[in-house]
């Protein structure tokens, strides 16, 4: 079993419902695994800040379950995260911060970050071993 469908049974279980009633949100707290797939994605979804202000502005301050009862969707996502947590805490994102280093590249973009750096290796010409200059790559946008 997929963890988001775990905790959609604890919502389940708190809550009332149907697991489908709560598990876009867990899904939504679980999908930074996509790009850290160990417990470092947490540090993305698995925080207060998260919880309050990012969580209400995807799915609102609430949603009503399949039994009409209204639950809100901060609560949900604590459960998630107290659940991830041993029922012990909901940390913030600056306890998550605090614990990383600050690498140059953080401070005005001294140094590169890792993503370019390899981005770079990959690029230099074997040849006469010069660099292609740095490309910034950025999305588009779908009007």
């Amino acid at each position: 079993m997929a963890k988001p469908h775990i905790h959609a049974l604890s919502s389940v279980r708190s809550f009332g419902g149907v697991e489908e009633d709560y598990l876009p949100i867990h899904e939504f707290l679980d999908s930074s695994k996509a790009i850290v797939a160990d417990n470092r994605h947490r540090a993305f979804t698995h925080n207060s800040w998260f919880i309050n202000t990012v969580i209400p502005r995807v799915f609102g301050m609430t949603i009503t379950n399949s039994d009409g009862k209204v639950v809100s969707t901060c609560l949900i996502a604590e459960q998630h995260v107290l659940e991830d947590y041993g029922k012990r805490f909901i940390p913030s994102a600056q306890d998550f911060l605090e614990e990383m280093g600050l690498p140059n590249w953080i401070q005005n973009g001294f140094g590169l970050p890792p993503s370019v750096r390899v981005f770079r290796e990959r690029t230099t010409s074997k040849e006469n071993n010069e660099k292609q200059p740095l490309q910034i790559i950025r999305p588009k946008i779908q009007d």
